[in-house]
Formats: C-alpha cells, structure tokens, sequence
C-alpha cells in the first residue's frame, strides 16, 4: 500500500505592493476593521478589494516581502524529499491559504501540512486566522488531512537564532557551544 500523495503549503503575511494605491489599502483596511466589529461577512466592495491587491502586478522591486518567501520556499524545496511545496499569503497578496490548498488537492494532493513563517506566539494571522481558514478547508475537503505545523518550539527557533547570531556575534553566543 503506498502512502497518500502530500503537500506543503508554505504562509506568510503578505505585503502591500509600494507602487499601490494607498488610499485603497485604507479603504481595504477601514471595511475590514468594520466586519470585525460587526461580525457580519465581508462586503462585495471589500471582497473586490482584496482581490485586487492580491492581483496587483508584482516585481522584486514593488514586493520585496513577496520575492523573500519565494526565495525561503526555493530554499525549503530540496529539504522535502519531494513533497510539492505551495505558497500562500494571509493578506494582500496571492495565492491565498485556500487557493494554495485548492492547487495541491488538484494535484491529488491527500495530506497537506500548513507552515507558517511566522514564528512567534500571539500573532492574529498564526494564532487565529490560519486555524480558522483551515476549520473552513476542512469542511470543504473532508477526504483530505490538514496540518497545521504550529506553534513553534521556541527552543528550537533559539537555536536557529543563536546559530545566525554566531556569524555576527561569536563573544554572545559562545558559552551555549560550551555548555
């Protein structure tokens, strides 16, 4: 019996385009903050909104946040033995979680892991947004298994950290070799 056929999909924030409309973004920002508020669903406007700086034309120049994931997940790539890795962005960019879940199901994707690259507890988008989005894929893709690979061990984030911080610090970091 062979194993169901996975994939990854790689979150990050997102990041608005510099050369987009900035009184769009407030606009975007003012309709979210008043669903919240309300509890009432996204509005028509707000929804064409989103999409369309999600859509918005990219360039390294325009999006650095946008080719920096691209670079991280090219460099995650050869670390998963083969496993189709996704991108997804929670806001102002796409593919959206749903989307990038949508693209590895199409591909038969069965198991499907969720990674943040937001490390840190206490983050609206990693604690509560990521988790609620998948509730919802869950119920669209019953057949299918989501992951969420959070939280973090922060332990090993430190370690991660602490093994950067010797390139720039070797005094700071010295007594964790040794001890």
């Amino acid at each position: 019996m062979t194993a169901p056929a996975q994939g990854i999909v790689l979150v990050g924030h997102g990041g608005v385009p510099k050369d987009y409309p900035q009184e769009l973004v407030t606009k975007l920002k003012r309709l979210e903050a008043q669903r919240r508020a309300s509890g009432t669903s996204a509005t028509s406007e707000e929804i064409e909104l989103d999409q369309r700086i999600r859509r918005w034309p990219r360039t390294a120049q325009t999006d650095p946040y946008r080719t920096g994931l691209e670079s991280l997940a090219d460099r995650l790539r050869p670390f998963l033995n083969g496993v189709p890795l996704a991108l997804a962005y929670n806001e102002f960019c796409a593919p959206s979680l749903e989307e990038a879940v949508a693209e590895l199901v199409g591909a038969g994707a069965q198991e499907i892991t969720v990674l943040s690259s937001m490390f840190t507890p206490g983050g609206s988008h990693s604690e509560l947004e990521i988790p609620d989005t998948l509730q919802h894929l869950r119920a669209q893709y019953p057949l299918v298994t989501l992951r969420y690979a959070w939280p973090f061990d922060l332990t090993m984030v430190c370690s991660m950290l602490a093994e950067h911080l010797r390139r720039f610090m070797p005094q700071a970091t010295e007594s964790t070799r040794q001890g």
